[in-house]
């Protein structure tokens, strides 16, 4: 039975491509796919997010005080529900920070049976370092790697500090695999337990 999705994740109007291979359990809650892709990537959870296969429906964190039309809770679907509305091209969008926009264009690239000597979710691969937090989104982001003396005029007021010495190509993969890896740590750990629940 096929359990496992693999996916690429990108980043979209990049100057330079960002890229992550992962691969998921299909039954993944889509605020558990948020945090695994948060830990592939690199980000630090701090702002809003959405995934949509761009119809009317979206599913994201849902806040009773602002309710936005058409937009599900991702606690209350998995990755196979989104899945089942992909498009021929086989691709969904996470957006990331509604502000700065970052969009990560997902491509359900197979789907497989689960290796039971494998935790999931698993990084398969990475490609450049993310972005730092808050800096503009695509358009700041690129004028933050022209720039030499830190972050570009109009962007000063950022929540984190600028790294005097960011490399986009340098990326800690190790860093980003004990994340992912503790993320699916957690995520057996609940599966074991609704198995014994039932």
């Amino acid at each position: 039975m096929y359990d496992i999705a693999r996916l690429r994740i990108g980043l979209a109007d990049m100057p330079r491509p960002v890229l992550r291979r992962i691969e998921v359990r299909l039954s993944t809650q889509l605020d558990d796919l948020h945090s695994i892709i948060q830990a592939a990537m690199g980000w630090e959870n701090l702002h809003p997010y959405r995934f949509s296969v761009g119809g009317p429906v979206a599913y994201g964190e849902i806040d009773p005080a602002r309710p936005v039309d058409g937009l599900r809770s991702s606690a209350k679907a998995t990755l196979a529900d989104l899945c089942r509305g992909l498009n021929k091209n086989r691709t969904f969008e996470y957006v990331y920070d509604f502000e700065d926009r970052w969009i990560h264009r997902v491509k359900l690239l197979a789907v497989g049976e689960s290796d039971p000597s494998f935790a999931y979710p698993r990084l398969l691969y990475v490609k450049r370092r993310c972005p730092p937090e808050d800096c503009g989104g695509p358009w700041g982001y690129a004028r933050f790697l022209e720039s030499a003396d830190g972050p570009p005029p109009g962007i000063a007021e950022m929540a984190l500090p600028w790294d005097d010495d960011f490399n986009p190509d340098a990326v800690d993969e190790g860093a980003l695999q004990s994340r992912v890896q503790q993320i699916a740590r957690n995520l057996e750990e609940k599966r074991e337990r609704a198995s014994r629940r039932t």
